[in-house]
């Protein structure tokens, strides 16, 4: 990847955190209705584990990955269809993980939380998001967003969780579709032909991993502006799929099993 290129993912990233800032105060307002922040539908600041929370805080660590992966493999091809994919996919995410995480500060509520499984918000009672108070289940704790984790999310052997909408995390992945460490480090060592398959169908499992935690999001959150965005990534990562699926047929592959 270029300085230049980089430069402007990273400024689209910055960009996007305060974007979303001004987003989801308008979100916020949208859906408050009264002196106790509650709408007709029952919508109001996100409490600590409802899935609005524990869906921001997921995939903003599921999509940190995606674009590292995406740096990676810019730098190990010189195809300029995969290049264009992986720019794409980069700074989409950086922007809507920006979103994300801007939504978090502005609701008060941390970024990881130590007693949190991955993914466990998807097992939440509807009740628990409409919860008013953001800290009063459970005991908490607050780090930087990938403070706890290997590189680019991925954790130890023994360390994967359960999955989530039919799809389970490999040994070694902390959420369903990520990758582990030792599958980067190929993706780093490769190059050509063999970096770019890799690349596509390490991508399309990640997808098929984003599509099913979007969709919970999409039928579990009550922030109307956070299932919009769930909504949305849901239509353009199945539409990616096809594409990538396409783009590995013309290299003589297909997506993993």
């Amino acid at each position: 990847m270029t300085r230049s290129a980089t430069n402007r993912t990273y400024w689209a990233a910055g960009a996007a955190v305060v974007l979303a800032a001004l987003f989801a105060v308008g979100a916020t307002f949208a859906t408050a209705d009264g002196p106790d922040d509650a709408g007709p539908s029952g919508a109001r600041t996100p409490a600590l584990y409802s899935p609005d929370a524990g869906f921001a805080r997921d995939m903003a660590v599921h999509h940190q990955q995606a674009v590292e992966m995406s740096f990676i493999v810019r730098d190990r091809t010189q195809d300029e269809p995969v290049r264009g994919l992986a720019y794409d996919i980069a700074n989409t995410q950086a922007n809507q993980r920006g979103m994300l995480l801007g939504w978090l500060d502005l609701w008060g509520l941390p970024k990881v939380v130590a007693d949190e499984p991955p993914m466990s918000w998807m097992e939440s009672t509807e009740s628990a998001g409409s919860t008013g108070s953001t800290g009063s289940t459970g005991s908490t704790g607050s780090m930087d967003s990938m403070g706890s984790m290997g590189p680019m999310g991925s954790m130890g052997p023994s360390e994967g969780h359960a999955g989530h909408g039919g799809h389970a995390a490999k040994p070694g992945a902390l959420m369903p579709g990520m990758a582990t460490k030792e599958e980067l480090d190929r993706l780093g060592s490769s190059s050509g032909r063999d970096a770019e398959v890799l690349y596509l169908q390490l991508m399309t499992d990640h997808h098929k991993g984003g599509v099913a935690m979007a969709q919970g999001c999409a039928k579990q959150c009550r922030t109307p502006a956070e299932r919009a965005l769930a909504q949305g990534m849901v239509e353009a990562q199945q539409s990616e799929l096809k594409l990538m699926a396409d783009m590995l047929r013309q290299r003589g592959a297909a997506p993993r099993e």
